[in-house]
């Protein structure tokens, strides 16, 4: 065999060793990947973030009355981190006292056990003061509470419209109670003048949630947000299967000048059970990345309370500022996107009337905190209770 034969058959036999292992190469790479190609994801998945909550302990706030008023009714719930304290509102429409706000300190201990509540306690209340001075009794039924970044206080009332009483969302000074300012709620929101075309809040089912997002400085304009506990009466859907169709507003609250509504959005509230006899939306928490929330959904019925914790995405929601009612086809109607993130009746805890939701401090391990809190209605069958949570993002 001459050389160059010899160099041709070398050549031939490297050509086929490479194609062999570039052939064995390629079923390898496509064995391993093809195990484990990605899911595909919704763009409405994506569009959520990883949030995740784990129970952490479970207090109940001893029936107590402090400085000649009675802790109950408490509705709401906001943590201050700069003090490391709560406010919580009490819904007591000025009848056994005058309508007020308290500041609570939360204690927790790190235990063999883990982490658990070791008490709840009253510091300080406040009450709440209109132009006359405090509030008569019934005319104020004060169920939400967002702390302001311009050391105020922002308090929603349900109203009354059985006693044309109606609602209202104002701006209290934090230290004196002392009323500063209204905002403005459009007519719709109110009792219509025409008994035949019915309009407005339907009764004890106005704005139970109210929540601030301020990223900017204490002078900076900021965002305030709140949403009917169901749907207003030119919006009530007859079908019992269908859900409740609210409305969420969306304020800019500016340093000088009125607070402007800037949008509106439909809300859908998840289907109640037959056995349910109220059903609502009851809070809100404005996360800090924009167009982000937390909401908390109670039920109650005769076989007890329930109550789920949803995160909410604006989105691409339709601005419903102009439509004037929601009853007939919302098909081109684009809601709020939302996605169940605890259901506390999986705790198999037995469950009071939960209505109030803050992120709070951070606990002794360090990770972020989430409690809620329960309205006892002043009833002696019933109880406050407050729930912790450890909120993880993934």
């Amino acid at each position: 065999m001459s050389v160059s034969d010899q160099e041709r058959t070398v050549s031939d036999r490297i050509k086929r060793f490479s194609s062999k292992y570039l052939l064995i190469s390629v079923y390898i790479l496509f064995t391993l990947t093809s195990c484990s190609l990605p899911q595909r994801v919704s763009a409405t998945e994506r569009m959520f973030r990883k949030f995740s909550l784990e129970f952490v302990d479970y207090y109940q706030i001893p029936k107590a009355t402090f400085k000649e008023t009675k802790i109950g009714g408490l509705s709401a719930i906001n943590y201050e981190r700069q003090q490391d304290k709560f406010y919580v509102l009490s819904d007591d429409r000025s009848q056994l006292a005058p309508a007020r706000f308290y500041t609570f300190r939360l204690k927790v201990e790190q235990t063999n056990d883990g982490i658990k509540i070791a008490s709840f306690q009253p510091e300080n209340v406040t009450f709440l003061q209109d132009e006359q001075g405090n509030y008569q009794a019934g005319s104020i039924d004060p169920e939400g509470l967002a702390l302001s970044p311009r050391n105020t206080v922002f308090i929603s009332s349900e109203g009354n419209p059985t006693e044309n009483i109606e609602p209202f969302i104002a701006e209290f000074a934090l230290d004196t109670g002392k009323k500063i300012s209204n905002v403005r709620i459009p007519q719709r929101y109110l009792t219509g003048k025409e008994p035949e075309q019915p309009q407005g809040i339907q009764e004890n089912l106005a704005f139970e949630s109210l929540t601030i997002n301020s990223v900017g400085l204490p002078q900076d304009p900021f965002r305030l947000f709140t949403a009917t506990e169901s749907a207003l009466l030119q919006d009530k859907s007859f079908a019992k299967e269908e859900q409740a169709r609210i409305r969420f507003l969306h304020y800019v609250i500016n340093p000088i000048g009125n607070p402007v509504l800037v949008a509106e959005h439909l809300y859908l509230l998840e289907p109640a059970p037959t056995e349910v006899i109220s059903n609502g939306l009851t809070e809100l928490i404005a996360l800090q990345t924009e167009g982000y929330f937390f909401s908390l959904e109670r039920t109650f019925g005769f076989t007890g309370a329930g109550a789920k914790i949803f995160q909410v995405v604006v989105g691409d929601a339709t601005d419903t500022t102009n439509i004037a009612s929601l009853r007939g086809n919302i098909a081109q109607t684009r809601p709020l996107k939302k996605q169940l993130l605890f259901n506390l009746e999986d705790l198999e805890i037995e469950l009071d009337n939960l209505e109030g939701m803050t992120i709070g401090p951070r606990l002794p391990d360090g990770s972020q905190s989430l409690l809620l809190i329960s309205d006892d209605n002043f009833n002696d069958q019933q109880i406050s209770q407050l729930f912790l949570f450890r909120l993880v993002e993934n």
